[in-house]
């Protein structure tokens, strides 16, 4: 017998059962619920309707943590404003979600590829193949927060469904022990993700109808999520005005067409103006939108546009002002 044996309570449990309490309780987004156990047996339909239903709850779940996702998006809007970046890093799903948010903010507002960053754990090529193995290691992480040679003037969301990703976790504590603004993104609550950043959001979204398949509600729930940090801290920046991408980058058929009616919508004015005043201004389309509002030329435009920190409507009201007319408004009438 152990002669360490009688020291312990006696507990009634076997060896199987103490295991069990030795191991980190299994989080919501992992867990199996029973009622489920035949979704294999439905007809197509009505499984589909099973997870229409469960998807239809994440965006409440979301909106419930509006208050907190405004915190985050005006410390990163700050942070920004100086001259700062925003970074994801995550693994697997939650990873590829940052690289994909990262990568539409230069065609959607003009930004330098550099300003917004997507870390994942295996590089590059886990966006399209699975490195499962890579989210396990730290070592990971705080080697990708060096390479990009982050600042106190930067700020790092990671984001984990489980909120206890290795690799997203230590990213958050690299970032912090160099004065980054750090925020966790995760879908439980008092995960360790939260725990190790400044800011927090735990979208608490429950169990998948896929036991533990996190690419779905949790996954829609992060991407809700890094929609609404993106696009608000851009609007912030002045990135658009009104609803308008007038930061877009016109580098196809599409979005120079999109361009022209961004143009036309801001102002009003005919084909024949904006052909112009696109031209002009090489085809930026807040700019062209200031030459035809504030009737000045590009070069005025431009100046202007720099006072203002890139803030569209703040340059048309100085333009405005000097000439004492008023403001127009994003569809070309007064403010």
């Amino acid at each position: 017998m152990d002669k360490h044996a009688t020291d312990r309570p006696s507990t009634g449990l076997g060896p199987t059962d103490h295991d069990d309490q030795d191991r980190p309780a299994v989080p919501p987004t992992e867990t199996i619920r029973p009622e489920w156990a035949s979704i294999d047996e439905l007809p197509t339909a009505e499984l589909l309707r099973l997870m229409n239903a469960e998807d239809r709850t994440v965006a409440a779940v979301v909106g419930g943590q509006l208050e907190r996702i405004a915190t985050v998006v005006d410390a990163v809007a700050a942070r920004m404003a100086h001259g700062g970046r925003l970074v994801y890093a995550g693994a697997g799903t939650a990873g590829r979600l940052g690289v994909l948010d990262a990568a539409e903010c230069p065609p959607t507002f003009g930004t330098d590829p550099a300003l917004v960053v997507g870390l994942i754990a295996g590089g590059r090529t886990a966006v399209t193949q699975a490195a499962e193995g890579a989210e396990d290691r730290p070592d990971l992480a705080e080697a990708d927060v060096a390479a990009i040679a982050l600042t106190p003037a930067d700020a790092l969301v990671g984001i984990s469904a489980s909120g206890r990703t290795p690799y997203a976790v230590a990213a958050v504590r690299a970032a912090r022990a160099v004065g980054a603004l750090t925020v966790g993104l995760a879908c439980n609550r008092g995960s360790a993700l939260a725990a190790a950043a400044e800011l927090a959001v735990e979208v608490e979204v429950g169990p998948e109808v896929l036991a533990g398949s996190t690419r779905l509600k949790a996954g829609t729930a992060q991407k809700l999520v890094l929609n609404m940090v993106s696009t608000a801290v851009m609007v912030r920046l002045g990135r658009t005005y009104g609803n308008l991408m007038v930061d877009l980058r016109a580098t196809n058929t599409k979005l120079r067409e999109r361009a022209r009616r961004i143009v036309a919508e801001a102002t009003g004015a005919d084909d024949r103006s904006i052909s112009h005043a696109l031209s002009a201004t090489d085809g930026r389309a807040k700019d062209a939108i200031l030459l035809l509002l504030a009737d000045v030329d590009a070069p005025t435009a431009a100046r202007l546009l720099t006072s203002a920190n890139g803030h569209l409507r703040e340059a048309l009201r100085a333009a405005c002002d000097s000439r004492s007319v008023p403001t127009p408004s994003p569809s070309g009438g007064p403010a």
